[in-house]
């Protein structure tokens, strides 16, 4: 794990009204949800490029475009240095103008939280890491579900246990810091 990084971007993944509020929200919501809000509040004051991913699941789902549970649970404060991006896959960059607007704002790396850890965060970091970019994923400001009990295969594996996994499935090329309170944003140059 990496003690201090410093970074010029925030990509906040999926941080939506079904995974954060209510019944359905992740176990660790609200710590998650407190971690990112403070690296936001940090990136936001620093001027950096802030962006927000929105899934838009398909009909049925709880994210589902235009839902209430689609609505983003952090609000966002539109402009040239924040922005949403709306995904249809786990990647944020796939199909999205994601890198367009990484590469416009002359970002070398990138913070990423929010939610699945072995989903859409693991995935976009994965394609951040193959584009070229630091990535440094704070290990609080990322959460996920327990993975449900397989006959034969396995008991309940906690979310914990499965956001852990996540990181290390990253490889030695992310880093990994304990804290997003660790995190620093500098103006990309």
């Amino acid at each position: 794990m990496s003690d201090v990084a410093d970074v010029q971007a925030l990509v906040v993944v999926d941080v939506q009204s079904a995974f954060f509020t209510g019944e359905g929200a992740v176990p660790a919501a609200r710590p998650v949800r407190e971690a990112i809000e403070g690296m936001l509040r940090r990136a936001r004051e620093r001027g950096v490029l802030v962006v927000h991913l929105q899934n838009d699941g398909p009909e049925g789902a709880d994210d589902e475009a235009g839902t209430p549970g689609w609505e983003l649970a952090l609000p966002v404060v539109a402009g040239d240095r924040e922005v949403v991006v709306r995904k249809k896959r786990d990647d944020g960059f796939e199909g999205t103008p994601l890198g367009g607007v990484l590469v416009a704002a002359g970002v070398k790396g990138i913070a990423v939280c929010g939610v699945m850890s072995e989903m859409c965060v693991s995935a976009t970091a994965r394609t951040a890491l193959a584009r070229g970019y630091r990535v440094v994923l704070p290990h609080d400001a990322h959460a996920t579900y327990d993975v449900p009990a397989a006959d034969g295969i396995s008991d309940v594996v906690p979310a914990a246990t499965v956001s852990r996994v996540a990181e290390w499935a990253l490889g030695d090329e992310v880093e990994v810091v304990a804290r997003a309170a660790d995190v620093s944003f500098s103006e990309a140059g």
